[in-house]
């Protein structure tokens, strides 16, 4: 019994001389392990007579616990010892800027199609879309555009061969892939967003009020023109729609989107197939600093126009095609780039980088993703029918 007690007395002490963690895991070895001494006790126990089995087992068994007991004490301590010399030598200064993590930024033309967007939606348009690959019939025809109007050639069409049909293979033509004519009209690439009007027309009852963003398609390519673009158009179909209503919509719209009351528009007479009456609209810009700014007086030093998008009442045949009775309805429309206003908000003086991905060129115009421009401040709470 005493070489028991020795032995706890010499773990205890060489324990709590341990000045670091791997001297303490050496004596938990030397006393513990496979080979350890308080081991080698353990297993004498099956060999022992049931007498002495009863006087040694319980010294053994404590020998152990307290050996095992006074190795999780020190050990706790010697961690806690450790922990604290490595936050003392690892002391960060919170002071000092954090460096910063390489970040991705808003395009100019996604920032201001949530603008157009936030502006619309206070107006109380809705937002539609339809596909970029057009029939001949949505894109053209039901827009009053006949087969031999020049209005095809202006715009520079990339057309689309359409799939041969299988020999033997049923179907009958329909206007949404032959036109209204029933010929095997081709696909295009749609030239602008008007077919979403055709669209949400024929399948929407009025009134309607809808913007359509999204890409369209024309064989343009320097400073101000690219074959891929996008654009926004406008739609009201109401009763008792006029004149008034579009240019007070639009009067709203550009003075929220520059964020400047003193925007003025000018109206001058021009065509469009699927308006009538139709006009350009300008705005009116001065200069500042040596640069063009949307706002002030365009009659004074410096000052003058500048067309940023088209408009009109639609047509009573662009109404009679989407299966609606002109007499009863009317509407105005209305498109515009959104690159050009991009362009002309934010300081962009050519329109091809916009498209070519050039890193620094988004790292000079791009918006950080928590901190874009916001127009949640609205614009008011007019509606288009307070002309």
């Amino acid at each position: 019994m005493s070489d028991i007690e020795d032995m706890k007395a010499h773990y205890l002490v060489a324990i709590d001389a341990c000045a670091g963690l791997e001297a303490l895991e050496a004596v938990r070895v030397e006393a513990l392990g496979k080979q350890g001494r308080v081991t080698a006790l353990l297993k004498t126990m099956g060999k022992l007579s049931p007498d002495e089995r009863l006087v040694q087992g319980p010294a053994i068994h404590g020998l152990r616990e307290a050996v095992t007991q006074a190795l999780a004490t020190r050990k706790d301590v010697l961690e806690n010892v450790a922990l604290e010399a490595k936050l003392a030598a690892e002391r960060i200064d919170v002071t000092l800027p954090v460096d910063t993590l390489p970040m991705g930024s808003v395009h100019p033309v996604s920032q201001v199609m949530d603008e157009l967007a936030e502006i619309f939606a206070d107006l109380g348009f809705a937002v539609a879309t339809g596909p970029e690959i057009e029939d001949d019939w949505h894109n053209f025809g039901a827009l009053n555009i006949p087969d031999t109007h020049p209005a095809r050639a202006m715009q520079d069409t990339f057309y689309l061969e359409r799939p041969a049909r299988a020999a033997g293979e049923a179907g009958t033509a329909s206007s949404d892939d032959t036109g209204s004519a029933g010929g095997a009209a081709p696909f295009v690439l749609r030239t602008h967003t008007s077919p979403v009007q055709i669209r949400t027309m024929m399948q929407q009852k009025p009134p309607l009020r809808i913007i359509a963003p999204g890409r369209v398609y024309r064989s343009d390519w320097d400073a101000t023109h690219t074959p891929m673009f996008h654009q926004i158009e406008g739609l009201v179909i109401d009763k008792g729609i006029t004149l008034g209503h579009l240019k007070w919509t639009l009067e709203t719209f550009l003075r929220a989107f520059f964020e400047r009351d003193d925007v003025v528009l000018r109206l001058r007479p021009s065509y469009f197939p699927f308006t009538e009456p139709s006009a350009e609209v300008d705005v009116g810009f001065t200069m500042e600093k040596g640069k063009r700014v949307i706002g002030g007086d365009p009659n004074g030093p410096g000052g003058g126009w500048m067309e940023v998008l088209g408009s009109g009442m639609v047509h009573p045949k662009v109404i009679a095609a989407c299966g609606l009775d002109p007499d009863e309805w009317q509407g105005f429309a209305f498109g515009c780039g959104i690159d050009r206003l991009a362009m002309l908000k934010y300081g962009i003086d050519d329109l091809r980088p916009v498209f070519e991905g050039d890193i620094r060129w988004l790292k000079h115009y791009g918006f950080a993703a928590l901190d874009v421009p916001t127009l949640s401040a609205g614009v008011g709470s007019g509606g288009v029918g307070t002309a």
